[in-house]
This record gives C-alpha cells, sequence and structure tokens, in this order.
C-alpha cells in the first residue's frame, strides 16, 4: 500500500508513531509537498494521502474522507503566509506569487481578495518560495513559511487569521483521502495506518516533548516554537471544521475556483 506524506512539519504528529516507534510492515510512505501527493492521487499512484483540501473536489469521485483526521487552523497558523511589498488593499493590478506547493492556499487568497477585498491582481506561479524582488506580494506556505527570510517583507499576513476575521470560520488545509478500491482489497494495511495515525496523536498528547524532539531533528532549519506550533494546528476532524470546510468549498465554487462538491463522502471503519 502507497501512503503519502506531506513532507511538512505540521504533517508529522500523524507520522511520529509509524516513523519512530513501529514502522508498518506492506506500507510504502511516498514524502512529497502537497502539489505533488496531490497529482500522485490524481494519477492513482498512492493510495491514501493528506491532499490539499481544494483537490477533495477534483477526486471526490473516486476516494472517501476519512473521518477522524485533518491539518487545520482556528484562526492564526503560522505557515501560510502572503509577504507582501504593499498593504493588502493596494494589491488590485498587482503581481502576485502564487507558491506552487498547495492548492488550498492558493484558492484560499484568490477568494480573500476577489470576495472580501475586491482585488484582482496579476497570479503569477512560482516555486516554494516566491522572490518578492520579482513579485508585488508572495504566498508561501508550510515549512517556507517559517523560515526567517519573511520576515524581510514589509507586510505581512497570516491567511488563516485572515479568513477567521472575514468569514468567521477555521481553515482546513488538507483532508486525508483513501481510494475506493483499496477499502475493498487492502482493509489490513488500511486499519494498520489507521491506528498508527491514531496512537501519533495520542504521543503528540503523552509525549508531546519527544514528538517535538524528532520534528526538530527532522526539520532541523526550522526556527520556529514547534510547541506552540503544534498547539495552534487541529488534527482531529470535528463536526465544526467539517461545516468550516464545506463553506470553503461553496465560496470557492461560487467563483469558480473549483468544481461543485455536492456532500462531503466519509469512510465509515466498520
Amino acid at each position: 500500500m502507497q501512503v503519502g506524506y506531506i513532507d511538512y512539519l505540521n504533517c508529522y504528529p500523524f507520522y511520529y508513531h509509524m516513523f519512530e516507534k513501529k514502522p508498518l510492515k506492506s506500507i510504502r510512505i511516498i514524502p512529497g509537498l502537497p502539489s505533488e501527493l496531490n497529482r500522485m492521487m490524481k494519477e492513482k499512484i498512492l493510495d491514501l494521502s493528506p491532499v490539499s483540501s481544494a483537490t477533495y473536489a477534483d477526486i471526490k469521485d473516486d476516494v472517501f474522507l476519512l473521518p477522524e483526521f485533518c491539518l487545520s487552523s482556528v484562526g492564526y497558523v503560522g505557515s501560510v503566509i502572503l509577504c507582501s511589498n504593499h498593504p493588502i488593499e493596494d494589491l488590485n493590478n498587482k503581481k502576485v506569487g502564487l507558491s506552487g506547493a498547495s492548492h488550498t492556499s492558493r484558492v484560499l487568497l484568490k477568494i480573500l481578495l476577489e470576495k472580501f477585498y475586491g482585488i484582482e491582481p496579476y497570479y503569477l506561479q512560482a516555486g516554494p518560495s516566491p522572490d518578492l524582488t520579482v513579485h508585488d506580494a508572495a504566498l508561501i506556505i508550510g515549512n517556507d513559511a517559517m523560515r526567517g527570510c519573511i520576515n524581510k517583507a514589509p507586510y505581512k499576513y497570516d491567511l488563516g487569521e485572515l479568513w477567521l476575521r472575514k468569514t468567521g470560520f477555521p481553515v482546513v488545509f488538507a483532508v486525508f483521502a483513501v481510494r475506493k478500491n483499496v477499502i475493498r482489497d487492502n482493509m489490513p494495511s488500511l486499519r494498520a495506518v489507521l491506528n498508527s495515525y491514531k496512537s501519533s496523536l495520542q504521543c503528540l498528547t503523552q509525549e508531546k516533548e519527544s514528538v517535538i524532539i524528532k520534528a526538530k531533528q527532522k526539520y532541523p532549519d526550522i526556527s520556529y516554537d514547534v510547541n506552540g506550533y503544534y498547539d495552534t494546528l487541529q488534527f482531529e476532524f470535528t463536526d465544526n471544521l467539517k461545516n468550516a470546510l464545506k463553506y470553503y468549498l461553496s465560496a470557492a465554487e461560487k467563483l469558480n475556483l473549483l468544481k461543485k462538491v455536492e456532500s462531503l463522502n466519509f469512510f465509515e471503519n466498520v
């Protein structure tokens, strides 16, 4: 069974147990940027993976969502940042570089600018760390947003915080999707992965210091308060977060940014 892993600090707590305590037999972990895992799920290379919430609209007919797990924040997140040479209100017709690493955050920014600020910039696709010397503003996410370079930007906007202020909703940045055919053919392996995720989140509660030490060893170049970051993130897919995801998908569909999603279809672990 091929299982994706977002190779960022935020996803590590789900994989701590299988990385550090009990590797899973017959499970191959494929690390990558969110965009890479999104593509591999679309191309049916991966069997199960966290994917950008926006990507669910593209693969919804082929997958079920895992009902217990997600990557989200209620307000400030610290790892999805719009860096800008200008105030956000002045970005109309300006060049905005979009990190190619994530689908959810690109759509999130477009909803915010169009729906709440009435702004239409020129969006330019860029690498994981768009450069403010060639863009008026840049969307930077994940580990790249937690490195010291973003401090040089004259203006910085945390999109999780901005979204909560404008909509009243948290942001669900990533969901966990499993291919429908995997459920039929690989139930023992699937259960092993689900149990490992649960054990990992228990470790985050019961032995948080050990998880943080290992996370810092895995991502030594991040100058960030890992303890505070993990307190900021939400890993359990609560009903409130499911409603927040529905709002996000609906807002994106109304602006023709995503395909229409009638409902969230979940895997029932029976």
